[in-house]
């Protein structure tokens, strides 16, 4: 037994373990960055965090000279400082995690000057950190009171919502909040919840004296009937990827914006038509007005395109710059391209990414994701949100992460 434990491979295969335990709070730190934490039952959480805690701590000391324990030792406390910021308060998870770096780090097999040095680095680390965490807290944090009221989830269960009065100097609201019920990741006793997903669908100044709250299940066609007797210039935002599945090509959706009022003057426009203009609208003349040409095929192209932005699409001088090989930097630069003599634009050229709802099929809804049916959520008698356009508009995009200020809320 003795020399199965002092093998080096030995321990090099318990290294690997000791590494996933690094790797589970490089996790808890992802998860406090993105996540709300839920801890339903604490002591559990104790036990079972200061359980593995210990059996990592025992496993790295044994291979504390291995490489990627060292580097394990380097790692665990840096991570956690997102933790102990965001999660601030939650001891039962954060102290036996703390604990385990401060042993490890100070016990691994790394020399003493990286050991200091690293050491020195995460204390100015959680000193600076907890500063500046705080410093946000106080002064850019709001001290609005809010109260939740009500909060339950949706008869499909696919959507939870919360209605929350907020008391302030103007009398204060009534907000209705809807977030996505099946975004979650659940763990033994805790749950996390993803930080800005929610959206408020209605708010009504002052707050509301009396709440009633009705779910509905409709179907997809009855709600575009809805929306297109509200209005046939009802719009919906489609990315590049799914314009083209309805049958839409960069071409034909290019328009020209934020036009100089003299350029408008120009191709024959009054100073009343602010509105983007589509270039399918304009023959040639006006087309070259804005320096646009449009060949046989009703392709759209640069007539005197910059050395910039030759180079920026990598197309030699003499052949044609067209609009469907430029990135939206290129996009830009041309733009740019365009200036008066004092360097304001004298117009925009721009995708339209709009689409009228009326125009699109009960097919082509479904094609796009759209459920023939869902939830449909009145509060006080008005519709204010319906899950067909939440899907349509991609309001909940689950899977996206992006980094803002917003996040340490």
């Amino acid at each position: 037994m003795k020399e199965l434990f002092s093998n080096i491979w030995t321990k090099r295969v318990f290294s690997v373990i000791g590494a996933l335990y690094v790797v589970c709070v490089c996790r808890l730190c992802y998860y406090s960055i993105f996540f709300d934490i839920h801890i339903s039952q604490r002591f559990p959480v104790c036990m079972l965090v200061s359980g593995i805690s210990l059996i990592a701590l025992m496993i790295m000391l044994y291979t504390r000279k291995q490489v990627l324990t060292r580097l394990g030792s380097f790692i665990i406390l840096p991570a956690m400082l997102p933790v102990v910021l965001l999660y601030f308060g939650e001891w039962e998870l954060i102290v036996p995690i703390i604990i385990t770096g401060v042993l490890i780090l100070l016990l691994s097999g790394s020399g003493e000057g990286a050991k200091t040095a690293l050491g020195t680095l995460v204390l100015l680390m959680y000193i600076f950190g907890a500063l500046g965490y705080f410093l946000y807290t106080s002064f850019f944090v709001s001290s609005a009171k809010q109260t939740v009221i009500q909060q339950n989830v949706s008869p499909s269960g696919k959507y939870r919502y919360r209605i929350v009065n907020t008391e302030d100097s103007s009398n204060g609201s009534t907000a209705v909040y809807v977030e996505p019920n099946d975004a979650d990741v659940e763990y033994p006793y805790v749950r996390f919840t993803l930080k800005n997903i929610e959206r408020i669908v209605y708010m009504e100044r002052p707050i509301c004296q009396e709440i009633d709250v009705q779910w509905t299940t409709e179907d997809r066609g009855d709600i575009t009937g809805a929306l297109n007797n509200m209005s046939d210039n009802i719009k919906v935002r489609f990315n590049d990827e799914e314009l083209e599945r309805l049958g839409h090509t960069l071409d034909n959706r290019l328009q020209v914006a934020d036009v100089n009022v003299y350029t408008l003057f120009s191709i024959g426009k009054t100073a009343h038509d602010v509105n983007p203009i589509d270039l399918d609208s304009l023959d040639e003349t006006q087309l070259a007005v804005f320096g646009v040409g449009r060949d046989l095929n009703g392709h759209y192209y640069v007539l005197s395109p910059s050395d910039k932005l030759l180079e920026m699409t990598d197309i030699e001088k003499g052949q044609n710059v067209y609009f469907s090989a430029m990135d939206s930097k290129a996009l830009e630069q041309f733009n740019e391209d365009s200036l008066d003599e004092n360097g304001n634009k004298l117009f925009v050229i721009q995708k339209n990414n709009s689409v009228k709802l009326s125009e699109l099929s009960d097919a082509q809804l479904a094609d796009l994701g759209v459920s023939d049916s869902g939830d449909v959520m009145t509060f006080n008698g008005k519709v204010c949100f319906r899950y067909y356009v939440a899907e349509i508009e991609d309001y909940f995009d689950v899977n996206s992460r992006k980094l803002s200020i917003d996040l340490l809320n």
